[in-house]
């Protein structure tokens, strides 16, 4: 057991922080200023869901308290009764706010509110990538239904036998980047191809990308700088697809801070027959992909610190193996194991994810000498 007066410590030196940010998000001149003030917001949350539960903590120890005095003075049966009935409650209940706050109280990365920006695509195995890489984007598309997501494809590469070369898609939600940034890396399928005529089993595998979408104001573009093509659309969409010059291509020159070179930026966008929601699209993955790029530095740092951390974002990382054969699927950062192959696959991952939360809080608490 915790030390009371530690966590009750900890606890009450955020509630003058929670009452100073109550006042300043009501200041006209925070909410002016767009960046501080969403800042500010997401803090009052969370300082929220803290004050929260130290009402129930102080609440859980007041009542152990009271009904061991109880016990000690009280002749009462039906008294002593009731009171070693909230006692065992309360005692029960106890470690599980503990655990809740302490969770709470270790720094939260500012990145996991905010939607994502993912990628899927082949890596080796020639078709059998591609056909795997479609296989993980339908298990997605069906966990972000699950969850009431949004789910759009901003730009997609079909494989020659199905499936994908490469397809891009923005999923908004309620914090999705906390929950989808475990599946950053290279995912591995070992199954026989139904490309294979001999019967042989493969192992292929494709590469997940997942990158905080980010906010107008973290990133500074001009956008007079932005060249702009428009061009006819393919796939889809019946006569007019082909009629009107719904899709657009931007290319933007930027320099890279990190390395000090300048690079071109290509980034084509035909989500939509609406010529204007397309360039809105594409402008926010150029935001994104600068976002991107200007903080791998910040992913590098945290990475080189927290050698063990499952959501280093490290893409070229062997994060998973599918294994067809034995029907499971196996995260090997935490060496957890699902024999449920075709659940998984039908977007049934968010054990997985909890599982994968519970060993980044466990070592974030480790960090914080929680």
């Amino acid at each position: 057991m915790i030390d009371n007066n530690s966590i009750l410590q900890k606890l009450d030196g955020l509630v003058s922080r929670f009452e100073e940010v109550s006042t300043l998000i009501t200041d006209p001149s925070v909410i002016a200023d767009q960046q501080r003030f969403v800042k500010l917001t997401r803090e009052y949350k969370d300082l929220g869901d803290i004050m929260d539960a130290r009402k129930r903590y102080i609440a859980c120890l007041n009542s152990i308290a009271e009904a061991k005095d109880i016990l000690a003075n009280e002749n009462d049966p039906e008294m002593r009764e009731m009171a070693r009935e909230e006692l065992s409650v309360n005692e029960e209940l106890q470690p599980k706010i503990e655990e809740e706050i302490k969770i709470a109280l270790v720094p939260k990365d500012p990145e996991d509110a905010k939607n994502v920006e993912m990628e899927i695509r082949a890596g080796t195995g020639g078709d059998e990538a591609c056909l795997f890489a479609g296989d993980l984007f339908a298990m997605y598309k069906k966990f972000c239904e699950a969850k009431g997501w949004n789910l759009s494809i901003t730009s997609v590469s079909e494989g020659a036998v199905g499936g994908f070369k490469e397809i891009d898609f923005a999923v908004s939600g309620d914090g999705v980047y906390g929950i989808l940034k475990y599946e950053s890396g290279v995912h591995r399928v070992q199954r026989v191809p139904v490309t294979e005529s001999n019967g042989r089993m493969q192992t292929s595998a494709a590469t997940v990308a997942v990158l905080p979408e980010a906010d107008k104001f973290e990133v500074n573009i001009n956008e007079g700088e932005i060249k702009w093509d428009t061009f006819r659309s393919s796939g889809a969409g019946g006569q007019n697809v082909n009629k009107v010059e719904s899709g657009v291509r931007l290319r933007y020159m930027w320099k890279n801070p990190n390395t000090g070179e300048t690079e071109e930026i290509l980034i084509e966008c035909t989500e939509t027959r609406d010529q204007p929601k397309n360039k809105e699209r594409a402008l926010a993955r150029l935001r994104t992909f600068i976002y991107d790029k200007e903080h791998q530095k910040y992913i590098d740092d945290i990475a080189s610190r927290r050698k063990t951390l499952v959501s280093t974002g490290d893409r070229s990382a062997k994060i998973r193996t599918y294994n067809f054969p034995q029907g499971r699927v196996t995260d090997h950062r935490i060496g957890y194991t699902t024999h449920d192959l075709q659940g998984f696959l039908g977007g049934d991952i968010q054990d997985m994810i909890d599982a994968l939360t519970v060993a980044e809080n466990a070592e974030r608490m480790k960090e914080a000498e929680l």
